[in-house]
């Protein structure tokens, strides 16, 4: 029987939010549905934290590997199998949904049963973006995955919803349309849809050119790369709070993993060709978005141009083509998910209680929401990386891999953390100290003990990563090795 279990893990963990689906469809009362939604996505985590009790990361190659025969005709399978960067990814993709549903407990007033149902199918479409080992399979739900957002935003958003909605599906079509040429010009030239056969196919100069031009455009819209970002801002502010932090914290970091999947095993010497322009991108993006977000008055949008540049610490940290920068890149999708959406779920625990996004309706809330203001802290300087809090290993290390190839870079990235501890010291200063703006502001309550769960646990992974990031590094070692090699073995 336990045989059974572990051989089929991964189809397990996939099938548990979509039978969650099935069973909401048959209830209405409101806290069935919202313990019932709780009860699905923590078996999920409780799976993804076995996955990775399980997981050797001395294994060089897939682990829990399934695949079976689905369509013959096209050789296409279904086939899923975890590595190293497959199971962090895991790891959050199953961390985050609980305190979604913990965060929109009281917020979500309307349509509660369609919102939660959203929130188990993005866990269990991202599940198999993160394991899929057939291209095909990939792209499927890759498409998937845009379906509920784009419904969050517009059914539950705020008043300019229609418009982000839209924007956000307009860039993602454009995305999805460049991975799905990358993908078939991929099939076409190898036969085959298996991502581990694609990386060993020999590929025309030309068709490396054309393909990885494809891809690479389909990942850095997703990412989102400057100057491709302009939809982030708005799909973020006009989200729900659950909304954005699926966004934010798993969604994202789509584009990051293709990157390192597909455009880098498969195509090293077009990535090396395409390499200048990327670092040189990644630094415009990361000190862009440090002056975007210092220059916000909206506590949502800030957080939203404060990802435009922590993606471009992943950029950056790919394709300097080394073991600290990749490993670095990985770590940081794993921790920026930790912290932005940690961000996002305390912005919009102060939002239901104002109604109010805006620093100037703020200030002096120390007084009248200690524990508020005591979390609210902890993630915005670790959102600048500060030493003790995750954020800071992955920027490390990317640092630390960039300065081989070029010490400029080390020194433009790290005017974009000086700006991170601008914007993150200077909305903290206007929101926490002096004195209330607003009657409202005057009258708020601290945390009650569901908002004070919904956020400890990210709090306690913040800092636990920060001072023993060792098992997430040993985790990720061999895929990276396998990487590493790929590129420099060209």
């Amino acid at each position: 029987m336990s045989s059974i279990f572990s051989d089929h893990l991964l189809s397990l963990m996939i099938a548990v939010p979509f039978i969650g689906m099935v069973v909401l469809a048959f209830l209405n009362d409101r806290k069935l549905l919202l313990s019932s939604t709780l009860v699905f996505t923590l078996v999920n985590s409780v799976l993804a934290f076995f996955l990775w009790s399980q997981f050797d990361p001395e294994a060089n190659s897939m682990q829990f590997v399934e695949r079976v025969k689905w369509m013959p005709t096209f050789n296409i399978d279904y086939a899923v199998g975890v590595d190293g960067i497959s199971l962090l990814l895991v790891l959050l993709t199953t961390f985050l949904p609980p305190l979604c549903v913990l965060g929109s407990w009281e917020s979500i007033k309307t349509r509660l049963k369609a919102f939660m149902m959203l929130i188990l199918l993005v866990e269990g479409a991202m599940l198999v973006v993160f394991t899929a080992l057939d291209a095909f399979l990939f792209f499927m739900l890759w498409e998937v995955t845009m379906v509920p957002m784009y419904f969050m935003i517009v059914l539950w958003g705020g008043p300019n919803r229609i418009q982000a909605g839209l924007k956000f599906v307009l860039y993602s079509l454009t995305g999805s349309l460049m991975l799905l040429v990358g993908i078939l010009g991929l099939s076409l030239q190898a036969g085959t849809f298996d991502i581990q056969s694609l990386a060993q196919h020999s590929y025309s100069e030309t068709s490396q050119f054309w393909i990885f031009l494809a891809l690479f455009l389909g990942f850095a819209i997703k990412l989102p790369m400057v100057p491709f970002h302009t939809w982030l801002p708005d799909a973020h502010s006009e989200a729900p709070t659950a909304g954005s932090v699926l966004l934010a914290g798993v969604l994202l970091k789509m584009g990051g993993y293709g990157l390192i999947r597909f455009c880098l095993p498969i195509f090293p010497e077009m990535a090396h060709s395409f390499a200048p322009a990327v670092l040189w991108l990644s630094v415009v993006g990361i000190l862009y978005g440090g002056f975007m977000a210092l220059a916000q008055t909206d506590l949502k949008r800030l957080v939203a141009y404060s990802s435009v540049s922590h993606m471009g610490f992943v950029t950056l940290g790919i394709f300097s083509f080394n073991s600290e920068g990749i490993g670095g890149a990985i770590l940081q999708m794993v921790t920026h998910g930790l912290t932005t959406g940690a961000m996002f779920l305390i912005v919009g625990q102060l939002y239901d209680r104002t109604h109010s996004r805006e620093i100037a309706d703020y200030g002096g809330l120390q007084q009248r929401m200690p524990k508020f203001v005591a979390i609210l802290s902890l993630f915005a300087v670790a959102s600048f990386g500060l030493p003790t809090t995750s954020n800071f290993i992955g920027e490390f290390l990317i640092l630390v891999g960039v300065s081989s190839v070029n010490f400029i870079f080390v020194v433009l990235a790290m005017g974009g953390i000086v700006l991170g501890a601008a914007y993150m010291l200077w909305m903290l200063q206007r929101v926490a100290l002096g004195e209330a703006r607003t009657e409202t502001a005057k009258q708020l309550v601290d945390l009650s003990p569901r908002e004070v769960l919904t956020v400890a646990p990210l709090a306690i992974v913040v800092v636990v990563i920060g001072v023993y990031p060792g098992p997430l590094l040993q985790s990720i070692d061999s895929t990276v090795t396998y990487v590493v090699a790929r590129v420099a073995g060209l």
